[in-house]
């Protein structure tokens, strides 16, 4: 569980630099763009290795906090398809979510995280998921608190684009749901 911890700090961690834009500009500055993204993307990427052994590690060893009713699971499905939309949306242009929530990424994590909470109860989960859960409530009011200081404005969308981002969405959903998250979990979602 140590192990699990320490890498949910690391890659959450790296990930609240984003709070902080002038700290961040000042460390760009002294050592450039290129070789500051480069250290992120290795501090990240250590976060994210320490959080996927440790995981693995955690699940020898469940410890059951609590026993959902396996009705939840299938609302967590639900959650599921709507956080790969708001993913998509992220990265779709000319889309209206992206317009009306500026950070749809980081409101998809939100809703994957519940979603998780909700129909899983075992202790390495409530700490995986809960802390992805607490980090996206603390960056999406960061980051829309700097938006409305900045005066940020995100393109209107069109229809076309709403489109896109659902049909995007559905389909990446459908392809982690029923074969990529048991082949990279190993939980079958739908037996």
């Amino acid at each position: 569980m140590i192990m699990l911890i320490l890498g949910l700090l690391i890659f959450l961690g790296i990930h609240c630099v984003g709070f902080f834009p002038e700290w961040r500009q000042r460390r760009v500055n002294g050592m450039g763009l290129l070789p500051w993204k480069g250290l992120y993307s290795l501090i990240a990427l250590a976060g994210f290795v320490l959080i996927v052994l440790g995981f693995q590690r955690a699940r020898l060893d469940p410890v059951v906090l609590y026993a959902p009713p396996a009705w939840l699971g299938h609302l967590n499905a639900l959650f599921t398809l709507v956080a790969f939309i708001l993913l998509a949306a992220a990265y779709v242009p000319g889309n209206r979510i992206r317009a009306r929530l500026g950070h749809p990424m980081v409101v998809g994590t939100k809703v994957w995280a519940f979603g998780h909470l909700l129909a899983i109860g075992l202790l390495h989960d409530v700490v995986l998921f809960g802390a992805f859960l607490v980090w996206a409530i603390v960056a999406f009011a960061r980051l829309r608190r700097r938006d409305r200081a900045q005066g940020v404005t995100y393109a209107p969308g069109t229809l076309k684009g709403d489109i896109i981002t659902v049909v995007v969405g559905v389909l990446a959903w459908a392809l982690f749901a029923f074969w990529l998250h048991g082949a990279l979990i190993g939980v079958r979602p739908f037996g």
